[in-house]
């Protein structure tokens, strides 16, 4: 599986070569401050979780490039039989301004393309307003709010949930 855009980059699925990497933007402070679990994340704990998902059929993990540079990581989640997902992602730290833009649309491009997934939904945490913008860039229409459903060990934050339904993207693009 490639799947190129001109001008986007592409996604592919995550493979052990890219274990490192990733661990290593999953763990960088300023991805990390964003995450439900804030904790570094050791090698082992990081190998079990590839080797767990990387097994599950509904998960999609894959690696967004751009000119065969990797800048980014996603997660689809097929959560129903009705071709729902939930999404994650993060960039890579060093990543030029925009790359974030272009993942989410290489991204929702497979997702309702090549999955021919229904929606796409995704939560953020309600302090993480980069996120919260990105969303609705892309289109993605808020759902509700969560109040106090996250605990980072200190405090409470409230999770904004979205969802993109896949006539949407197509009548955006």
């Amino acid at each position: 599986m490639n799947t190129s855009h001109p001008g986007q980059g592409h996604v592919r699925a995550m493979t052990d070569d890219d274990l490192a990497l990733v661990r290593q933007w999953r763990n960088h402070e300023d991805v990390r401050r964003y995450m439900y679990t804030q904790h570094e994340i050791t090698l082992a704990e990081h190998q079990h979780w590839f080797q767990r998902a990387a097994q599950d059929n509904r998960r999609h993990l894959l690696i967004f490039e751009l000119e065969s540079i990797p800048l980014g990581f996603i997660n689809l989640h097929e959560i129903s039989a009705g071709n729902v997902a939930d999404w994650g992602f993060y960039i890579a730290p060093d990543a030029a301004k925009g790359t974030g833009r272009q993942l989410g649309r290489t991204t929702l491009d497979y997702a309702f393309g090549t999955l021919k997934l229904h929606k796409v939904c995704g939560q953020t945490l309600a302090f993480n307003e980069r996120s919260l913008r990105f969303h609705h860039a892309l289109g993605f229409q808020q759902e509700g709010v969560l109040r106090d459903q996250h605990f980072d060990g200190n405090n409470y934050h409230a999770i904004v949930c979205f969802g993109l339904l896949a006539h949407e993207w197509q009548a955006k693009n």
